[in-house]
């Protein structure tokens, strides 16, 4: 059984082992995630900015206004810290749990463009769709930040 990826050492640390293409492949959702991230326009966004108040548009304007300027820059945060230490082998609580919520945000926005629902929808095989590479990520990133998550929890 190979190693796991995230390991919490004896000091409280973190060890990360990933393969150099498995962080070539997080390096790389930064600037596609920034994108989203701050295009009005991209329906993707939308499932990082949930609707607080479906009912009632005076209300959720005014949600909006005042949640998603913090919102964003939380989001941000979260891609920053991954970017930044996306090289380390060794990571504090802080970091691993930014990038927890990275992976959760860019799996939620692939999720939307995958059209994928809770219901486990078929995923094309690699001769059968254009899109399986961006399945297999999604299904790697699900991989990796399942693993974070139960090496946190531990």
């Amino acid at each position: 059984m190979p190693p796991r990826p995230v390991k919490r050492t004896r000091s409280g640390q973190y060890d990360i082992r990933l393969s150099p293409e498995e962080r070539t492949l997080l390096r790389g959702l930064g600037p596609l995630m920034r994108q989203v991230l701050t295009d009005d326009t991209d329906p993707a966004r939308n499932r990082l900015f949930p609707v607080a108040y479906p009912d009632d548009d005076d209300r959720q304007t005014e949600y909006r206004l005042l949640a998603s300027g913090e919102l964003l820059d939380s989001h941000l945060a979260a891609l920053a810290t991954l970017e930044e230490t996306v090289d380390a082998e060794r990571l504090d609580a802080d970091a691993v749990y930014a990038w927890m919520r990275a992976l959760n945000e860019v799996r939620l926005v692939l999720g939307t463009r995958l059209e994928i629902s809770e219901e486990g929808d078929e995923r094309p095989s690699a001769g059968d769709d254009p899109q399986a590479q961006a399945f297999a990520i999604y299904d790697y990133l699900t991989w990796l930040q399942g693993e974070i998550i139960e090496t946190l929890s531990r």
